[in-house]
């Protein structure tokens, strides 16, 4: 028997158009056996991120993009693995809640307005024909925080400088990190040349090998005025490398102000289950089958 799913927090982002980032932190694509899937993508620059994917297009679009991903998948206390027997990865990131302006049909700027912890759980399995086959498989696929922090401004010496992130598999009430500790500033692209690349990318990016037109995409979906961005999984350990979900796991994954907590904070917060939501944002999902 299922367990009850709660998603009643994250319901006000069921209008907000889904968009993931591939390779922006370095390393992480190799280790989630993906680099095959980019062989024939070229970027700008070698530490470029690869694309851009949908993980939900609101608002029932007409579009080609696979009929599962009008599924509204964010939830911020449960994940619910695929029918299917396949190997599912937690990947810890942040979430990005940005507004969207338009002009002339093509995306004109993205505006971050605020930041959470967030879990890109994806399928892994070789050979799919797009990136968005392995990120939305229905209700409860994907992880979203209920705390998020405000942006004072997305740049240098605005406050998601003081950032890091950690995360966590709990499995037989043992607690063991699953992907590294690093700052936000380790992403690859950040700030405004992640907000200018993002814009280039979206009104740019073809049909073209594991990537989707997505000005096509947000077309159908009459051009929404809000969107979750995840700006790109961090590393793994090695324990979170080689270790797939399973009922009854609990993901952890927490961004938490470095100038004001140390990672000894946050496991101590874990153990008690006690917060504090103005250093610390968290996402913890029970994993069901």
């Amino acid at each position: 028997m299922k367990s009850s799913l709660k998603l009643e927090p994250m319901q006000k982002y069921k209008n907000h158009l889904g968009l993931g980032i591939a390779g922006n932190f370095a390393l992480h694509l190799a280790q989630a056996g993906e680099l095959e899937d980019f062989k024939d993508i070229i970027t700008a620059e070698e530490a470029a991120p690869k694309g851009m994917f949908p993980f939900y297009l609101p608002n029932n679009p007409n579009t080609t993009a696979k009929p599962l991903l009008k599924t509204y998948p964010l939830s911020h206390d449960t994940i619910q693995l695929p029918k299917e027997k396949v190997n599912v990865q937690a990947e810890p990131e942040v979430g990005l809640l940005c507004k969207l302006a338009y002009a002339d049909g093509k995306i004109k700027t993205i505006t971050p307005t605020h930041f959470g912890a967030y879990n890109d759980c994806s399928i892994r399995v070789a050979g799919a024909s797009k990136i968005s086959d392995k990120k939305n498989w229905g209700v409860a696929s994907k992880g979203f925080s209920p705390t998020l922090f405000a942006i004072d401004t997305f740049r240098t010496a605005g406050v998601m400088d003081a950032f890091s992130i950690c995360s966590f598999l709990r499995r037989d009430n043992q607690l063991t990190p699953y992907g590294e500790n690093v700052a936000l500033s380790g992403y690859s692209y950040f700030y405004e040349k992640l907000t200018e690349w993002m814009v280039q990318q979206i009104n740019t990016q073809q049909d073209f090998g594991p990537l989707e037109p997505l000005s096509e995409y947000i077309k159908a979906c009459s051009y929404p005025q809000e969107a979750i961005i995840s700006i790109g999984a961090t590393r793994y350990t090695p324990y979170g490398e080689s270790t797939f979900l399973q009922a009854d796991d609990e993901v952890i994954i927490v961004l938490y102000n470095h100038k004001k907590a140390n990672i000894e904070d946050v496991l101590a917060s874990i153990e008690n289950q006690t917060y504090d939501e103005k250093t610390m944002s968290v996402l913890a999902q029970k994993v069901i089958a």
